[in-house]
């Protein structure tokens, strides 16, 4: 893969179950978020729902079904489909890239695109006609995930989309299907929604990377943090090897209780 591209921004998004494709104010943000991009060559999703280390890269073929992996909601949910194609080429950059970080990078060519990827994809780009690589989370651990971030700037140069796809706060407890998408969110949920705000705007990495100590509410917004783990990553990408951060909001608010905060990246 060679420079040729416009340098691309990185994302991270509040992903949702589901259902939030339900939610036509959400996928129509989605949806202008991507129109006001450029099109990327490729992209390269970081979603919460992949923990695998050493760290291991997707199928990079379109053949890979999607992974339903979730449970007891209505058939039509496991009826979407996404046949984006697959990503050899960034599947061979990112080992390049990532080769002598310990373990290496392993492909799994069983596994398909995760809701975490798929569901906010078919709002941003329908088409499917965008090559789509996964990458797996190694750890959870801030610091190792920021590094891994940083090993994949190069990517943007290249045209590729580097998105981490998670939610700003994330504890299912919380909750409440009676209560209607647009119930007041719990008061934990909304002051850790206000801090990261802040920090990702101030670009101060420090704070966020040591997020558990600092942080109002921490451990109920993200009682485990795989959720929280990809903007990590997508900071490191973002600022390279630099000292500063630009970011940008590019959705806000709640739903069910959950902040669905998203930023635009570099």
């Amino acid at each position: 893969m060679v420079e040729c591209c416009m340098t691309s921004p990185v994302l991270y998004l509040s992903h949702g179950a589901p259902p939030l494709a339900d939610d036509v104010r959400w996928r129509s943000e989605l949806a202008n978020w991507a129109g006001a991009l450029d099109r990327p060559s490729s992209i390269l999703m970081v979603s919460a729902h992949w923990e695998s280390a050493p760290i291991a890269v997707s199928a990079t073929s379109s053949d890979v079904p999607l992974l339903y992996d979730f449970w007891g909601f209505p058939q039509k949910y496991y009826e979407v489909t996404y046949a984006a194609p697959g990503a050899p080429a960034l599947a061979g950059r990112v080992a390049g890239l990532l080769g002598d970080i310990e373990g290496g990078v392993h492909q799994d060519p069983t596994r398909g695109l995760d809701h975490g990827a798929y569901v906010p994809l078919v709002e941003m780009y329908p088409q499917a006609d965008i090559p789509v690589l996964q990458l797996s989370l190694p750890t959870l651990d801030p610091q190792r995930l920021f590094e891994v971030g940083q090993r994949l700037a190069p990517l943007r140069d290249e045209g590729v989309m580097v998105i981490g796809s998670g939610f700003t706060t994330h504890n299912l407890g919380w909750f409440n299907p009676s209560g209607g998408p647009d119930s007041a969110a719990p008061t934990p949920s909304v002051e850790f929604d206000h801090w990261a705000a802040e920090r990702v705007a101030a670009g101060d990495i420090d704070a966020i990377l040591d997020w558990e100590r600092r942080a109002p509410a921490a451990r109920q917004a993200h009682p485990r943090s795989e959720h929280w783990a990809p903007l990590f990553v997508t900071l490191g990408a973002a600022m390279g090897a630099g000292s500063t951060l630009d970011s940008s909001v590019a959705v806000e608010g709640f739903w069910f209780g959950l902040s669905k905060r998203s930023w635009q990246l570099g």
